[in-house]
């Protein structure tokens, strides 16, 4: 076994202790960090999507795998020195306002991080104005809002609302998920796109930007 095929069984596995051991000693040796990424550290997390779709996989796993990449990542990406990784695949992503829940969100955007994106990860209870003004600071092209109460749902429409009062709303495209939202309710509010869980979120991120 090549040792990126051992760093995406790590990843696969959710070791993380191995993978920053190997992650660490192929630096070392010299090694391509754009090549750890995408011949073994993604490749970890491909392995991961099909499985968790099938139910093969649940939650828990998904997150140890996601933390195992990131700890990689951690190693490499400072290691980038003029590469554009994630700079044109800035994604904004929060709980709405009045939301304190971030289970399901952290891990979309640690799934997200697996993908290559540049996640700012503006937390829970997120104003429609702090939402907009992320927009403006990070220029970004996606923006990704999460509510897992009922009551906090109307959020994300008021938040649509003022990014459309500001004149943004033409700049971004604006996925929701979480546990009561539907497709239908994404409709109603006017979202590009409705995400039932991490995984669709990053195939249709990506699918964006393509």
């Amino acid at each position: 076994m090549s040792d990126f095929d051992q760093l995406a069984d790590y990843v696969f596995k959710g070791n993380a202790a191995a993978v920053r051991e190997l992650t660490q000693k192929m630096v070392n040796a010299g090694g391509n960090p754009m090549e750890i990424i995408s011949m073994g550290l993604l490749v970890g997390m491909d392995i991961v999507t099909p499985k968790f779709k099938a139910g093969d996989m649940y939650v828990p796993e998904v997150m140890m795998s996601a933390k195992a990449l990131s700890e990689g990542m951690k190693i490499v990406k400072p290691l980038l020195v003029g590469e554009d990784i994630g700079v044109t695949k800035t994604i904004i992503i929060g709980t709405v306002a009045g939301d304190l829940h971030d289970i399901g969100k952290n891990l979309v955007v640690m799934i997200m991080e697996s993908g290559g994106f540049n996640v700012i990860d503006l937390g829970v209870d997120v104003s429609p104005e702090r939402f907009v003004a992320a927009i403006i600071e990070y220029d970004a092209k996606i923006v990704g809002l999460s509510a897992l109460l009922t009551t906090t749902m109307l959020n994300m429409k008021a938040t649509i609302d003022l990014i459309k009062e500001e004149g943004l709303r033409d700049a971004v495209k604006i996925l929701v998920g979480g546990a009561p939202v539907s497709q239908s309710f994404a409709d109603d509010i006017g979202a590009d796109g409705y995400c039932a869980d991490a995984m669709s979120a990053k195939e249709m991120a990506t699918a964006i930007l393509n």
